[in-house]
């Protein structure tokens, strides 16, 4: 009988030897294995230890991520039918199985006893045992038999309907596509731009320029084309995925799957003993209450609205005096705002992308990490992976101990999830009898290599790039040894985003774009007139693209705060009240945002996009430290790679903030980086 490759996992999945077959079956054994082994653990007298009970425990829980982890990942990168339906057939199962555990009594009797006992338990044991007691009592472990049932059923319910949310904007996005046969309609589109739309075109074995809804298709358009009917009609397709208008004309409509998701996420809560899912999400947070977020965003909101209505009426001047325009529409504001940007700073970012080869920006980037941190970062030819686009690289330490490992996934394609994200593919364990080198998966949408010639990226995919690469360094260089609280596992979620946004800084220095950049013909380094240009355009329209961030922040909290049972209409209603208290630019009536918000709806976001600002605060006052030392100065380097990185979830966000710098933050060195003046 053919062993089943999700079975037994050490070291990296084997991801062409995984098939759909393998998967639910390989997930049911994992999950009964682990049920037979505690029913029988509980059943046997005995007292309950660190050792004899939560390690093994931990170990076998363990396994299961550790099978789920590629089956999930490859959802998410090579989507297609056998895959998809193998994964929704494990999630009833994967919920069922997480609330069981957490709302059984014994088992948590079991670790209230191996808390109380703490002699010999290491701090980060001590957090795990914490969040474990928490995480029971928000999977209901106190309730009266009838509510746990009904939070069984909510939980697997939500379950289903965020994976159906994800594949509905995945199959809308998929589905759209224009080809284009007159190269004239493609006016002020750049040649690489131009190139792509082409390559794609004959790759789906058409001739001419084929368009997209995959973001390196669309944001030329939408920013460069002259044709203002194109780019209303990528507008419209973009903004109405998987909605009840627009081009598909409500095959992929999320609206009855939003209204649902929010009304049991709020029942959820309430059965819980909280008056609203904003409660119950904060719960686990950095943020001490909603008050406080509310608070926190209405003070950014009120420092930048000034500033960005000047923005908007700036550009509504420049475009009627320049080019005739009397009324912008949601499809002009990006293309006249590059028009601006370029008659103020003479920049664009097609300008910039031949300095940002990727032969040129990876080994920069390691470079980077290495004189920060003193980590060496080398790629490993010939690792199985997903798809032939797939890179692998190992990081060692000084010391030539393997740190971590990591795949690349770079350029966007076909049945791919848009966006960018690090996700876990393992997590550093190190026990008596078990060791575990963390491991990451890193993805990006970017354009891919045309013509034979390296991948170019624009300034803002460097950016992304760093990002993600911040979030896989937090997971990759953890000295925590238990899962729990290893790497990203167990951190704060609004605080999850500094490291990740802290990397960002790295983009903007001369110091290190000498790292990163280099002409992809020549070789040579970025001209300091060319990055003087660059600097001077950084905080172009920042205030409006922090109205824009605090929007969909306010937008998700307010929704989860507030729900009342209204329809989709309510939550649009929300959104408008939202746009008038902080936006400067009112979208179309058919603008269909919220139902293609996949962040809030089908990930970890819900009542937690606040994070993104929350933690830019952090990484902000983080990076001011490097500021005052030097950019690249050792010392401060390793006071956060041992007070952050190494630390993971092993203690509370703050504590570990003030570790690295000293005292709490403040928003002061936001509002400088982002050119926002303060009140």
């Amino acid at each position: 009988m053919e062993k089943n490759p999700l079975l037994g996992l050490k070291g990296l999945p084997p991801f062409s030897a995984i098939q759909p077959a393998h998967i639910q079956p390989a997930i049911q054994t994992l999950l009964d294995q682990v049920r037979s082994w505690v029913k029988e653990r509980l059943e046997r007298e005995g007292d309950f230890t660190w050792e004899n009970f939560v390690e093994p425990l931990s170990l076998l829980e363990d396994q299961i991520n550790r099978a789920w982890s590629p089956v999930s990942h490859m959802n998410s990168v090579v989507n297609n039918d056998a895959l998809r339906e193998a994964y929704n057939a494990c999630l009833p199962m994967l919920s069922e199985y997480s609330t069981e555990m957490g709302q059984n009594e014994l088992l948590y009797a079991a670790y209230q006893v191996v808390m109380h006992r703490q002699e010999g338990l290491s701090q980060s044991q001590k957090k795990v045992l914490e969040n474990a007691l928490l995480d029971f009592r928000l999977s209901g472990v106190g309730l009266p038999d009838e509510q746990k049932v009904r939070y069984k059923d909510i939980a697997q319910k939500l379950s289903s309907l965020t994976s159906k949310f994800s594949e509905n904007v995945l199959d809308a996005t998929n589905h759209w596509q224009k080809l284009i046969t007159d190269e004239e309609k493609l006016a002020g589109l750049p040649a690489s731009a131009l190139a792509l739309a082409k390559q794609t075109a004959s790759q789906r074995e058409q001739e001419g320029w084929m368009l997209t809804l995959e973001f390196p298709s669309y944001l030329p358009v939408i920013t460069y084309a002259d044709d203002r009917d194109l780019r209303r009609e990528l507008y419209e397709a973009f903004s109405t995925r998987a909605s009840d208008c627009g081009p598909d004309d409500g095959r992929w409509d999320n609206s009855n799957i939003m209204e649902e998701i929010l009304q049991l996420r709020t029942e959820q809560a309430q059965i819980l003993g909280f008056e609203n899912y904003a409660e119950l999400s904060i719960e686990k947070k950095m943020a001490p209450s909603c008050e406080h977020v509310i608070a926190f965003l209405t003070d950014l909101a009120d420092r930048s609205y000034p500033q960005a209505e000047g923005e908007l009426k700036a550009l509504q001047i420049f475009a009627r005096e320049t080019y005739g325009v009397e009324k912008l529409e949601a499809w002009d504001i990006t293309y006249y705002s590059e028009k601006l940007r370029q008659h103020q700073y003479a920049i664009t970012q097609e300008e910039l992308k031949p300095y940002f080869p990727e032969t040129r920006v990876l080994p920069g980037l390691f470079n980077v990490v290495e004189r920060l941190y003193g980590m060496v970062i080398s790629e490993v030819p010939d690792v199985d992976a997903w798809h032939p686009d797939v890179r692998f690289y190992e990081i060692h330490d000084q010391a030539d101990n393997l740190r971590g490992q990591f795949y690349f996934d770079l350029y966007a394609r076909p049945n791919k999830r848009g966006g960018a994200w690090m996700d876990v593919c393992a997590s550093r364990i190190q026990t008596q009898n078990h060791k575990q080198t963390p491991v990451a998966y890193m993805v990006c949408n970017f354009s891919p290599p045309v013509d034979g010639k390296p991948a170019q990226f624009t300034h803002n995919e460097v950016e992304t790039l760093f990002h993600e690469f911040g979030h896989g360094l937090h997971h990759l260089l953890t000295q925590i040894d238990h899962a729990e609280v290893s790497g990203i596992n167990g951190v704060a979620w609004d605080a999850v985003e500094l490291p990740s946004q802290f990397m960002e800084n790295w983009c903007w220095e001369k110091e290190a774009l000498d790292l990163i950049a280099g002409h992809v013909e020549t070789g040579e380094p970025l001209p300091d007139e060319l990055y003087r240009r660059m600097v001077a355009a950084k905080n172009f329209q920042s205030a409006m693209q922090m109205v824009r961030q605090l929007e969909f922040a306010l937008f998700d909290f307010r929704i989860h705060q507030e729900f009342n049972g209204g329809g989709i209409d309510w939550t649009y209603a929300i959104l408008d009240q939202v746009r008038t208290q902080v936006a400067v630019n009112k979208p179309p009536e058919f603008n269909r945002f919220a139902h293609s918000f996949s962040h809030i709806f089908a990930g970890g976001y819900a009542a937690g996009y606040y994070s993104y600002k929350w933690a830019e605060v952090l990484s902000a006052d983080a990076f001011s430290l490097f500021e005052e030392k030097g950019i690249f100065d050792r010392e401060t380097g390793q006071l956060f790679l041992e007070n952050i990185l190494e630390k993971g979830g092993s203690k509370d966000a703050m504590d570990l903030f003030v570790a690295f710098r000293g005292r709490e933050p403040t928003v002061d060195a936001l509002l400088k980086h982002t050119s926002i003046n303060a009140k």
